[in-house]
């Protein structure tokens, strides 16, 4: 790797955690500002959005210009096309925090409504899960990223918990039907989060290994590929 190139994938390296942070605390906030009803919270969850806007387009012009000028390859070239695709991924889990925060603000309206104890929890496991695949793209660990994987199933386990709550709520008071789908909402959000460091974490395991683990498939001789392309 060249001394330029590598100056690049560095900084671009450092772009990328940066905007992990910042989406990491959107994520945390919009679901304290629903948990402990926050609607300042929720209005700078949804501030901060523009801000992950305009680096997740500057993070793209970052990659687009690195293989104009340096024409990395192998996997250099693979790391890249990653970075991109994670970008996106987390702008996406920034689009989600902010749809939270929203379905919170919407909560004001039901002083009286309990938001289910089970909704810290979930959080807490899917905040893990983002932190662990962005740190295993970062490290290269693709074990690290597959672990990130398997963790999916308890959050699905904690959704369905809300949900079974949630439907208690409706079926014991009716009039709690309109907080309850805002709840559900935000429940599905969360549980989506989940989804996309899922997909960093796939992304990561086949920049590693060759491994195509999306949709359950997973490809055979990934790491014989990976060495005949690098030569």
């Amino acid at each position: 790797m060249g001394k330029h190139l590598s100056r690049s994938i560095g900084q671009l390296r450092g772009d990328l955690v940066e905007q992990f942070g910042v989406v990491e605390q959107m994520i945390g906030l919009s679901v304290r500002s629903l948990t402990e009803r926050r609607p300042d919270l929720a209005s700078k969850v949804i501030a901060t959005d523009k801000q992950v806007d305009e680096r997740d387009l500057a993070i793209e012009e970052e990659c687009l210009k690195l293989l104009a000028l340096h024409q990395p390859v192998a996997a250099d070239l693979r790391w890249v096309i990653m970075v991109v695709k994670v970008n996106g991924d987390l702008e996406r889990m920034a689009d989600l925090a902010c749809n939270i925060a929203e379905r919170s603000l919407a909560l004001d309206l039901f002083p009286l409504f309990d938001v289910p104890s089970v909704m810290s929890e979930m959080v807490t496991e899917v905040l893990s899960m983002v932190r662990a695949a962005l740190d295993a793209f970062i490290d290269s660990d693709a074990d690290a990223a597959k672990e990130v994987i398997a963790s999916d199933d308890r959050v699905d386990d904690l959704n369905v918990r809300i949900i079974d709550r949630l439907h208690e709520y409706v079926r014991d008071d009716a009039e709690l039907i309109e907080p309850t789908i805002h709840c559900f909402s935000a429940s599905r959000h969360l549980e989506r989060i989940a989804d996309m460091a899922c997909s960093v974490a796939e992304e990561t395991i086949y920049m590693v290994s060759g491994e195509m683990v999306r949709h359950g498939h997973f490809s055979v001789g990934g790491d014989k590929a990976l060495a005949d392309a690098d030569g």
